[in-house]
């Protein structure tokens, strides 16, 4: 199999392609990113000597280098993605183009050349919040941000594709992912690399807004797993079911390294901030899969990892 993984030097994506080369020694992939700010090389710098690995720089909205990249593939896999809300609400323009443009460009590019899958890969955001229950693959799409709204129009796109085209089309859409690479303008590796900066961690609110916090190298799991046993024109919910509160979050966070509750900086709220994400993944588990880590461990793995390697993320803050 050959895979265009989009977006491949992002922090999902790069966890899903070191995985990917490591289970699979007759895959290649090749990934095509744009390197905006957060799409970081150093993610794979480990790989890039392997012959199964070639990188292009290149953006998805580009018409000519997708059809040209494609056409020697089988699969793709989007990630390419804008995906920070708050940079959402300060200019959506780069959200709309990327989420919604970049998505039809590829499809246009997979109908022509027979792509054999095309997972569209999305997040739990496109449901809105929920007071109480858990969101199902069938449930409607209610996004609260431009960036969430933007996901939704790719995902209705990559769909109508489906339904239109035929396209083989498999979108997943996962809880709030965690893990080593991310960039630290996100919550967790932001409270991490701000105490150890011995800087305080800011918290929106109440700080009881609740997420479900899945461990990036699960989400690759599943994806995986959807790719080769998944059924096309599907969508499938891929989370942890670990629920807490943001201020939960920051206290275990801040548990881990040592500090107190004093290092918490009440700040004004998001603008239209969702309070609460939930996801029913059983039609995932069915297929057979199930988080591999508890949080516990997850995130302690994730806090050692960002203990190690401050030369990462101190070039980025």
């Amino acid at each position: 199999m050959k895979i265009l993984v989009t977006g491949g030097c992002g922090f999902i994506g790069s966890n899903f392609i070191r995985y990917m080369l490591k289970k699979y020694s007759a895959y290649k992939i090749v990934n095509l990113d744009k390197l905006t700010y957060c799409g970081n090389p150093d993610n794979l710098k480990d790989i890039e000597g392997d012959k199964r690995y070639a990188f292009i720089k290149g953006d998805i909205c580009d018409k000519k280098i997708v059809d040209k990249i494609i056409k020697d593939c089988d699969t793709v896999i989007n990630f390419a993605a804008e995906s920070h809300v708050d940079r959402s609400i300060s200019d959506a323009s780069e959200f709309i183009r990327t989420n919604i443009q970049g998505v039809y460009v590829l499809l246009e590019a997979a109908k022509r050349h027979n792509i054999k899958r095309f997972i569209q890969i999305s997040t739990d955001e496109t449901y809105g919040s929920i007071r109480k229950g858990s969101f199902k693959e069938t449930s409607p799409l209610h996004p609260n941000s431009p960036y969430s709204a933007a996901k939704a129009g790719g995902d209705h796109l990559a769909m109508a594709y489906y339904r239109t085209f035929k396209t083989p089309v498999i979108v997943t859409r996962s809880s709030n992912n965690f893990g080593p690479y991310q960039y630290p303008e996100k919550v967790i590796p932001l409270f991490i690399t701000n105490l150890l900066e011995n800087k305080k961690v800011p918290l929106y609110g109440d700080g009881m807004n609740v997420r479900d916090w899945l461990y990036v190298t699960d989400n690759c799991t599943a994806i995986d797993l959807v790719l080769h046993k998944g059924k096309i024109g599907e969508v499938y919910n891929i989370g942890a079911s670990f629920e807490i509160p943001n201020i939960e979050l920051a206290k275990i966070i801040l548990k881990n390294l040592g500090k107190t509750d004093k290092m918490i900086n009440y700040v004004s709220d998001r603008l239209g901030h969702d309070r609460r994400y939930s996801l029913d993944s059983s039609k995932v588990r069915k297929l057979g899969w199930k988080p591999s880590k508890s949080f516990d461990i997850a995130i302690k793995e994730t806090i050692n990892w960002y203990k190690a390697n401050t030369t990462w993320w101190q070039k980025l803050k």
